[in-house]
């Protein structure tokens, strides 16, 4: 058993799940503002197409953030199996990860406001987010899946646009790594 490399997905665990609760607080905060809802009182009022938009708005940020995490994990991988290890290194890399981790949340966040505002913009004559308020599942599903489409057709964009923020460690020639 090799204890470093136990230790290292410890804290990936550890910092994988704190990642995720910004991500939930961040997703649940920035929906709550456009659709003008409060998530725990909307679960109370059993008002599910609320549901499905405040869930479904999680899921696609996890989508969406899921590659920052990926990047940051086989940085540190690299980091960590690459010798000789620099505890400096180790410290530039939380750094770098925390503003990779940092900027995906939120150009997530961003990018998912940003296509809500645009739907409702787009059907005029119909108030989709006053529809959600109002229980209206047909409109939540709509919502909810132009948010998972997004998502999925924009996550590829982010994580090309920011993985050179990521400081992989240089391998000599021929070097190869074992998967972790």
């Amino acid at each position: 058993m090799d204890l470093a490399l136990f230790l290292v997905g410890l804290v990936k665990v550890v910092l994988g799940g704190l990642i995720a609760a910004l991500g939930i607080w961040l997703a649940l905060r920035g929906l709550s503002r456009i659709l003008g809802t409060n998530p725990v009182e909307e679960l109370r009022q059993g008002n599910t197409a609320a549901g499905i938009v405040h869930a479904t708005s999680l899921v696609s940020l996890g989508m969406l953030v899921q590659h920052a995490v990926q990047a940051t994990s086989d940085a540190v991988d690299l980091t960590v199996r690459t010798q000789p290890f620099h505890p400096m290194m180790a410290g530039k890399l939380l750094a770098v990860a925390a503003l990779h981790v940092g900027l995906s949340l939120g150009v997530g966040v961003a990018v998912l406001a940003l296509g809500i505002l645009l739907f409702d913009r787009m059907t005029p004559g119909i108030d989709e987010l006053a529809e959600v308020r109002k229980g209206n599942i047909a409109a939540a599903l709509i919502l909810s899946a132009i948010l998972l489409v997004l998502a999925l057709l924009t996550a590829p964009g982010l994580q090309a646009a920011l993985n050179g923020l990521i400081p992989f460690p240089q391998l000599p020639e021929g070097t190869m790594v074992a998967p972790g």
